[in-house]
């Protein structure tokens, strides 16, 4: 038996989420039955969907239980087992949520998987080669489905699932432009990871100043583009679509406090013939090994160079999730346990 220290959702937010909404508390981890893994984290991710799971509202999922483990990507490794295929010492990628020690089925599908650190370390499978990376894959591959000399765009650019992005978009010939916030990402998408331009849209006060900035980044228009963020963003990149154009939505981070979003322009899904389709990555596993040894193959030859955000201690893990709502964060937002 261990200590094991969480972190529990104690009540739903009124409009922002807080530190107050989280309770930390300590237990023992249980005995293993047949069949079970326990496993000592060693990071925890922080991802934007965690916001929505907050609510007790409708949408994709059923929200995150008052009283329970928050819910959360976590890499580390196994110190005891009861399953024939895993082993003390194996490195492992699940769901472990906000908390140092979880104790898994290991014959549930999908809730445990050995990884290899050889060339790709171990807390990338919670960014580029996890989750993030494969959502970047899904709505490049799968709903925008570009040909080499389009134009793509990506809100969030600088981000974990951004930047994975941008490289599988270079990798198939396109013209990547990138959305971020602040010069110092802007910089970090053009020079680290290889888009052809990043927009600052800190400095643009609507969507018509983004929408002329995106103009000039995007001379051809814009054939494809990865939405996270929406409202004026997503305005912005509207006006400058060809027809036919693309458009796969995978977060609206803009919208997590609970206000609706309003779209401006609406009557360009019908003039543009756009497809805007959103989807939710775990809803599409099949996608999920090709993508991870596409994305494994690009950060252990140098092509893709994820930045992360290292927040130290579980303590720490409700303010660093405030600050990525916010956009504090460079790169993928991850909690360090051990």
């Amino acid at each position: 038996m261990h200590d094991n220290q969480q972190l529990l959702l104690d009540n739903r937010p009124q409009g922002e989420a807080t530190t107050s909404n989280f309770k930390l508390v300590t237990t023992k981890t249980p005995a293993l039955t047949e069949n079970q893994v326990l496993v000592r984290h060693h990071y925890l991710s922080l991802d934007p969907y965690m916001r929505g799971r907050m609510n007790d509202s409708k949408s994709y999922a059923v929200p995150q239980p008052l009283g329970q483990v928050m819910i959360g990507g976590t890499v580390g490794e196994v110190v005891d087992s009861k399953h024939p295929k895993f082993h003390v010492g194996d490195k492992v990628v699940g769901m472990g949520g906000w908390q140092h020690y979880s104790v898994v089925d290991g014959n549930a599908p999908g809730m445990l998987r050995k990884v290899d650190t050889t060339h790709v370390p171990l807390s990338q499978y919670l960014g580029a080669v996890g989750m993030p990376g494969v959502t970047a894959f899904y709505g490049l591959v799968k709903i925008i489905a570009p040909k080499a000399g389009e134009t793509v765009t990506v809100s969030a650019a600088s981000g974990a699932v951004g930047s994975a992005y941008g490289a599988l978009a270079k990798a198939r010939g396109c013209r990547v432009v990138g959305i971020a916030g602040g010069k110092d990402k802007c910089d970090y998408v053009v020079k680290e990871l290889g888009f052809d331009a990043c927009i600052d849209y800190k400095e643009h006060k609507d969507y018509l100043s983004l929408s002329k900035a995106l103009r000039d980044a995007c001379p051809n228009g814009i054939d494809g583009h990865f939405e996270n963020v929406g409202g004026m963003v997503l305005d912005a990149v509207m006006l400058r679509t060809n027809a036919f154009a693309r458009i796969a939505v995978c977060g609206m981070i803009a919208g997590y406090d609970g206000a609706p979003i309003a779209m401006t322009n609406p009557a360009l899904i019908l003039v543009n013939r756009m497809r805007v389709e959103g989807f939710i990555v775990s809803e599409h596993m099949e996608v999920w090994p090709e993508a991870l040894q596409e994305l494994g193959t690009l950060v252990g030859t140098g092509k893709l160079h994820p930045r992360e955000t290292i927040a130290q201690g579980l303590e720490a893990a409700p303010q660093a999730f405030l600050g990525l709502l916010k956009g504090k964060n460079f790169g993928k937002q991850l909690v360090k346990l051990i």
